[in-house]
């Protein structure tokens, strides 16, 4: 059922604040840079502002914002290849910023390292499960495949995960959850 309801501007500034943050998290963690996340986040709520009318209103949002974010990071990733074979953290800033608080002491910095070593496909099943919160289900819609290649995906990334060392080793807890 869709709903063609359009936003007012008080509904829309409420719908930003509300998630922007998530948006902006999941960019920067699957394209490590805070610039190029900063764009998709605007590009996100610019097509979910335009788009609403076309969204289910009976449906979670969250899974339906992030399957724009994930789309636009994988297009624009096919824009801007050389991204994908970047070996660094995502730019250090002063100030008291999103991407400050995910690498602020040395273990979370580890396990950041260790996320962005999997594939791409595994690392966007570990940041919208882990990070984002969606159920496997909701991480499997987002992505557009099959809810078994997803729960493989986790499995796959957790196993590659657990040999670094790193989920141990600073006290992280991975426990796969098969629903």
């Amino acid at each position: 059922m869709v709903d063609n309801h359009m936003l007012s501007e008080e509904e829309a500034r409420v719908l930003y604040e509300a998630h922007s943050p998530y948006v902006y998290g999941i960019a920067l963690m699957l394209t490590r840079s805070p610039a190029i996340a900063d764009d998709i986040m605007q590009e996100t709520f610019l097509r979910v502002f335009q788009k609403y009318h076309t969204y289910d209103p009976s449906r979670p949002l969250r899974p339906w914002l992030y399957r724009i974010t994930v789309n636009l990071v994988k297009s624009t990733m096919r824009k801007q290849k050389w991204l994908l074979f970047q070996d660094t953290l995502p730019e250090r800033h002063d100030g008291n910023t999103l991407e400050d608080g995910i690498v602020r002491n040395e273990g979370e910095r580890e396990l950041w390292e260790a996320v962005h070593a999997l594939t791409p496909k595994r690392r966007e099943v570990i940041i919208l499960h882990y990070y984002a919160g969606l159920t496997l289900p909701e991480v499997a819609s987002v992505l557009r495949i099959r809810e078994g290649t997803c729960k493989s995906r986790l499995h796959e990334a957790l196993k590659q995960l657990r040999q670094s060392g790193v989920t141990t080793a600073k006290g992280f807890s991975c426990k796969e959850e098969m629903q």
